[in-house]
């Protein structure tokens, strides 16, 4: 983590719980609406703290749930409204237009199931919201399957802050370990995606020559 934030989280454990509850709720929505924002971070911080006593480790997990998943709908609302010009290369250009067209080939792949796992796609997560919006999957399923996401998610590094007690910083370090391997998987299974096309391309020209040639001897 930056300085900054380490700063930022450092003056949060001076805060009492109730303002602590509120930062994990709005630094959680944060996440998705600017995603240089470490939610996930205040997350695992809640679940040190719960260890502590000083808040629950219930209403950390909820309030962080609450916070991804809202955070998730509005940028599926601004994907919604903006449809088509996210991919204009003129506009939005905050937006990574790269990551944007792999969210979308996922969707065509996995529908549902990617907004189930988007918590765990790390690097596509900021883009998958606005990638559902901009293909104008249905309202409630989308609500339904970032919900869910988010709680898993917020479940599992809930508790690992709340494990590993005052050593809480290094659950950072494994996240981002985490992140470059997704990264890493990400790009071998486009990669082999793409050789699959390309193989099942050349196989059906042959197929459509060797059929040519064969028509040719027989007339």
């Amino acid at each position: 983590m930056g300085e900054f934030f380490l700063e930022v989280f450092e003056w949060i454990q001076t805060l009492s719980p109730l303002a602590v509850y509120v930062a994990i709720l709005v630094i959680a929505y944060g996440e998705n609406v600017l995603p240089p924002v470490p939610g996930d971070m205040i997350v695992v911080l809640g679940g040190y703290l719960a260890g502590t006593g000083s808040l629950n480790i219930g209403i950390v997990i909820g309030l962080a749930t609450l916070g991804g998943a809202l955070g998730f709908m509005t940028m599926y609302a601004f994907g919604h409204m903006i449809g088509g010009a996210v991919m204009d290369p003129d506009r939005l250009k905050w937006i990574p237009k790269r990551r944007v067209r792999r969210a979308q080939e996922w969707l065509r792949m996995w529908g549902y199931g990617v907004i189930a796992a988007n918590r765990f796609l790390s690097g596509l997560r900021s883009v998958i919201s606005i990638t559902v919006g901009m293909a104008n999957m249905s309202v409630w399923k989308t609500i339904l399957w970032s919900t869910v996401s988010s709680a898993v998610w917020t479940c599992l590094i809930a508790f690992l802050g709340f494990k590993v007690g005052e050593n809480w910083q290094v659950v950072s370090v494994w996240i981002r370990q985490y992140g470059q391997a997704i990264g890493i998987a990400i790009v071998i299974f486009i990669v082999a995606q793409v050789i699959r096309y390309r193989l099942n391309i050349k196989r059906n020209g042959d197929g459509e020559d060797g059929g040519g040639r064969v028509d040719a001897v027989v007339g």
